[in-house]
């Protein structure tokens, strides 16, 4: 017997039988069964869902098997009103299929169901249905599962990741997949990307790549009535659109006291820098900017350094670019001047003349890509600190995925910890 396919999509509501009965063969006049239309497998489809003028409910798994051992299912797939498919698995040898997915509430579905007898000849039933609300009792009290899209409308850099905010945790595997399913993201010019669970109330997505100069990419959410668990379903959840502009790139090379800047893959300035000392050394890495200040007072206690101490500063900073919560920035440092293009000599920050962070400060915006090499610093956080999201391989990307890698139950949100604003 040949291999079924893997089934795409399946839905779950109650319990399909497929019976396959005596043989039909349906051959043309050449007796191969793969040329004649498929036969109408009406008679040997039973199904024990809905009565007439019923609705199947949602929470109920649905179960297709082929209870003739000479025929088997080739392939089962559902959908609903609103174009979305339901996950579910193929036995191997065609003769059971299973939802792994729920259904939405209150939403018709079509479902087609093709078989294939020890002939070789084939058969197809279609059914349609709808979902009422949940009958179990302890889907009587599910609360919505809120969703809101990041960072918001308007121009970004192409280091800029997308994020999903959650109102309730999401810790089991499955019902992670359900979710991120739902979490729909394009872009024009199309990119393959992924989401990446930050933990159980977070999620970024990213290209594999970064994105497109000029690209428009939105997200939107089909969560809305589907039954993700036990008291919790999907709730509604506003769409987002947002662009890219330029490739705006900026390269420190920490050893060579220099900082590069490249836009649309081409050099169009190169600065002469200080970065961190020795015990206070920059972090290598990708950053992301997240923001800009034209003024920031900087405390050298908010790092643990005691006022009236040889390292104490409190000075006011001007044409700040913000590249971590923690506080690293580049930006004007004019006390510095003799040292930079020659020798590191900040608490971490990336200094530079007045005139150049000025033009740092009106030529970057948010989403912006900042990178630092050859600095005997730590590299970037991934999260928690910023946009550490390009520090991952495409693969250990695609690792937090509950989709497409093993993401399981991450740190819960409370349980992070908070870094405090870190002056350089």
């Amino acid at each position: 017997m040949r291999r079924a396919p893997r089934n795409r999509t399946v839905v779950g509501c109650t319990l399909l039988v497929i019976a396959l009965g005596t043989s039909v063969t349906g051959c043309t006049s050449d007796g191969d069964p793969l040329a004649a239309e498929p036969y109408d497998a009406a008679d040997r489809i039973s199904f024990s869902g809905p009565s007439e003028g019923k609705k199947a409910d949602p929470d109920t798994p649905l179960e297709i098997v082929a209870e003739d051992s000479g025929g088997r299912i080739t392939d089962v797939t559902a959908v609903d009103t609103a174009g979305r498919h339901v996950a579910g698995e193929l036995a191997a040898d065609g003769s059971r299929w299973h939802s792994t997915s729920p259904l939405a509430a209150d939403t018709g579905y079509t479902v087609r169901v093709s078989t294939e007898d020890e002939d070789g000849a084939r058969g197809r039933k279609v059914i349609a249905f709808t979902t009422g609300r949940p009958a179990v009792a302890t889907s009587s009290g599910a609360k919505n599962l809120g969703v809101t899209f990041g960072p918001g409308t308007g121009t970004y850099g192409v280091g800029q990741p997308l994020t999903a905010e959650l109102t309730a945790p999401v810790k089991d595997p499955a019902q992670r997949a359900v979710v991120e399913r739902g979490l729909k993201v394009s872009s024009t010019p199309a990119v393959n990307g992924a989401w990446h669970w930050v933990d159980d109330k977070e999620l970024h997505f990213r290209p594999r790549e970064y994105w497109p100069e000029n690209a428009t990419v939105r997200m939107h959410s089909t969560l809305e009535g589907v039954m993700i668990g036990d008291r919790l379903k999907g709730g509604k959840a506003a769409p987002l659109t947002l662009r890219t502009g330029d490739r705006v790139i900026a390269v420190t090379d920490v050893a060579a006291h220099r900082l590069t800047v490249h836009k649309s893959g081409e050099e169009i300035r190169s600065i002469a820098v200080t970065a961190g000392k020795p015990g206070f050394e920059t972090r290598n890495g990708v950053k992301v900017v997240l923001a800009k200040e034209r003024l920031v007072r900087m405390l050298s206690t908010t790092i643990g350094i005691a006022e009236g101490s040889p390292e104490s500063y409190d000075m006011p900073v001007h044409f700040a670019t913000r590249v971590t919560w923690s506080g690293e920035y580049v930006h004007a440092a004019p006390w510095s001047a003799g040292s930079q293009g020659y020798d590191n000599v900040s608490h971490g920050c990336v200094g530079m003349s007045t005139e150049d962070a000025e033009w740092f400060f009106d030529t970057f915006q948010q989403g912006d890509l900042v990178e630092v090499v050859n600095s005997g610093g730590t590299t970037m956080e991934p999260f928690g600190n910023g946009f550490g999201d390009w520090n991952l391989s495409w693969e250990q990307w695609r690792e937090g995925s509950a989709l497409t890698g093993g993401a399981g139950p991450g740190p819960a949100p409370e349980e992070k910890a908070r870094l405090r604003p870190r002056p350089a």
